[in-house]
C-alpha cells in the first residue's frame, strides 16, 4: 500500500497507467455489474420515469432563458411595472380556471369505444366555454379597472383573452397526446412555446415596453403551441355540432372544476390580497419574489402533476401494481423537488444580489420562505391525482374548500406584517396542512399502506 500511495506521489503518471491497467485487468472482470445495470434499465424504462425525464429537461431549457429573461426584466422594471403585470395575469390565471370542465380527465380515462364520440362532443364544449370566456374577460377587465382605480389594465386584460379564441382549435389533440402518454411532445411544445416567450420577454423589456415585456409575449407564443399539437395527432372533428356528452361531462368535471378553482385562487389570492391592501409596489416586490423564488420549483411540480394522472390511470383496474405506481411516483417527487427547494433557497443570498440586482436584496428573506413551501405541494399533489384516478374528486374538493379557508384567514392575519407576514403565512400553511392530507389520503386510498413499497 505505501508503495502504491508513493508512486502516485512521485509519478502519478505511471500510476495512473497502472491503475487503469488494474480496473481493466483484474477489477471490473470481478465485478457483478448485471444488477446495477438491470436496475438502471428498469428504471429508464419507466414509462412515468420518461415522461418526468422529458418535461424536466423541458422545464430545465426553459429555466435557462427564464433566468436571463428575468434578470433582465429586474433590471428594466420597477416593482409598480411588476404590480401591473402581476394583476394583468393573475386576472388571466383565474379565468383560465372556467376551461377546467374536466374534459381532459374524462378523455383520459375514457372507454376506447365512447372516446371518438366524446371527442367531437367534447370539441364544440371548448369553443362554448372559451368563446365565452373571451367575453367575460373583456367585460371583467371594466370592473378591475374600476376596483384598483387604474383604466390602464383594460387593455392588456382584454389583449390576454385573445388566446381564448386559439387554445379550442388544437386543445382534443392535446388532450389526446397525455391520454397516449406520448409527454415528449408535450415536453416540446411547453419548451419551445416557453423559451420564446422567455427571448420575446428580454427583448421587450430592453425596449421598454414596461410591464408589456411580460404581457405581450403570452399572446406571441400561443400559436406555437397550437400548431405543435395540432399537427402531432391526426384527431380532426367530425360531423355537426353536438351536445352528446355534455351532461357526463358537467356530472365528471363539477368537482374537478371546484378543486381547479380553488386551487388556482389559493394560488393568486395573496396577489390580490396584497394589490388591494398594501399596494402595487409591494405586490409587485412579492411578485418577484415568489417567482424567482418557487418559479422553478412549481415548474417541476407541475410537470409531475402532468405526468402522474395518466401514469396512475394506466394501471389502475390492478390494485397491486397501481399501488406500486403510486408509491414510487412519491419517490420520484421526493428525489427531485426537496434537493432543488433546498439548494435554491440555500444560495438564494448568494444568486439574488448577483443575477437580479443589489436592489432586489432585500427581498432575500421572502425568496427563502416561499422556496421551502414549495416542498409538501407535488406531494399533495400526487394525493389529489390519486384521488381523482380513483373517481373520488369530491374529496379532493372538500379538501381544497377547507384549505384555501384556512390559507385565506392565514394571508389576512399576516398582512399584518406587510409582504414578511404573507410570505410567513404561506409557509406555515402549507408545511402544517399539506403533509397531513397527504397521509391521510394515502390512507384512505390504501388502508394500512406499506410506506417502504417503492
Amino acid at each position: 500500500m505505501l508503495l502504491y500511495v508513493g508512486l502516485y506521489v512521485l509519478q502519478p503518471d505511471i500510476f495512473l497507467e497502472h491503475h487503469s491497467i488494474y480496473l481493466r485487468v483484474y477489477l471490473i472482470p470481478k465485478m457483478n455489474t448485471k444488477p446495477l445495470f438491470s436496475k438502471l434499465k428498469e428504471k429508464l424504462s419507466n414509462q412515468f420515469v420518461r415522461n418526468i425525464g422529458w418535461l424536466g429537461g423541458s422545464e430545465l431549457t426553459i429555466r435557462l432563458f427564464r433566468l436571463g429573461a428575468t434578470a433582465i426584466l429586474a433590471r428594466c422594471l420597477n416593482p409598480a411595472d411588476y404590480g401591473l403585470a402581476a394583476i394583468v395575469m393573475t386576472t388571466y390565471e383565474l379565468m383560465r380556471v372556467f376551461t377546467q370542465t374536466g374534459i381532459s380527465a374524462k378523455i383520459i380515462q375514457a372507454d376506447e369505444q365512447e372516446l371518438e364520440v366524446l371527442c367531437n362532443s367534447a370539441y364544440w364544449l371548448n369553443w362554448v366555454v372559451y368563446g365565452g370566456l373571451f367575453l367575460l374577460q373583456c367585460l371583467g377587465s371594466l370592473v378591475l379597472a374600476w376596483f384598483f382605480h387604474d383604466s390602464k389594465l383594460i387593455l392588456p386584460i382584454c389583449a390576454t383573452a385573445c388566446i381564448y379564441l386559439i387554445i379550442p382549435i388544437a386543445l382534443i389533440q392535446a388532450f389526446l397526446i397525455e391520454r397516449e402518454n406520448r409527454l415528449k411532445i408535450t415536453a416540446i411544445s411547453s419548451g419551445i412555446q416557453l423559451s420564446v416567450y422567455n427571448v420575446l420577454t428580454a427583448v421587450f423589456a430592453l425596449l421598454g415596453f414596461g410591464m408589456w415585456a411580460i404581457v405581450l409575449p403570452t399572446i406571441l407564443v400561443s400559436p406555437i403551441w397550437l400548431l405543435i399539437n395540432y399537427y402531432n395527432h391526426p384527431w380532426r372533428p367530425q360531423g355537426k355540432f353536438t351536445t352528446k356528452y355534455w351532461d357526463l361531462i358537467f356530472k365528471f368535471g363539477k368537482n374537478v372544476f371546484g378543486v381547479q378553482a380553488l386551487k388556482t385562487l389559493k394560488d393568486n389570492l395573496d396577489y390580490l390580497l396584497i394589490g388591494y391592501f398594501l399596494g402595487y409596489e409591494q405586490l409587485g416586490i412579492y411578485y418577484f419574489a415568489f417567482n424567482a423564488g418557487l418559479g422553478i420549483s412549481l415548474n417541476v411540480i407541475k410537470s409531475i402533476n402532468l405526468a402522474l394522472l395518466p401514469h396512475l390511470c394506466e394501471v389502475r383496474a390492478d390494485l397491486l401494481q397501481f399501488k406500486q405506481r403510486y408509491f414510487s411516483s412519491l419517490k420520484t417527487v421526493g428525489l427531485t423537488i426537496i434537493p432543488l427547494v433546498i439548494i435554491q433557497s440555500t444560495l438564494a443570498p448568494f444568486y439574488v444580489p448577483i443575477i437580479f440586482g443589489h436592489k432586489w436584496g432585500s427581498v432575500i428573506p421572502i425568496v427563502v420562505l416561499i422556496c421551502i413551501s414549495g416542498i409538501p405541494r407535488p406531494f399533495a399533489d400526487a394525493a389529489s391525482q390519486l384521488l381523482l384516478a380513483v373517481d373520488k374528486p369530491e374529496i379532493d374538493l372538500r379538501w381544497n374548500m377547507m384549505f384555501t379557508t384556512i390559507f385565506t384567514l392565514s394571508l389576512l392575519v399576516g398582512m399584518h406584517w406587510q409582504i414578511f407576514g404573507v410570505a410567513m403565512a404561506v409557509l406555515l400553511t402549507h408545511v402544517v396542512f399539506m403533509p397531513l392530507f397527504t397521509i391521510w389520503t394515502t390512507g384512505y386510498v390504501f388502508p394500512k399502506f406499506n410506506l417502504k413499497l417503492s
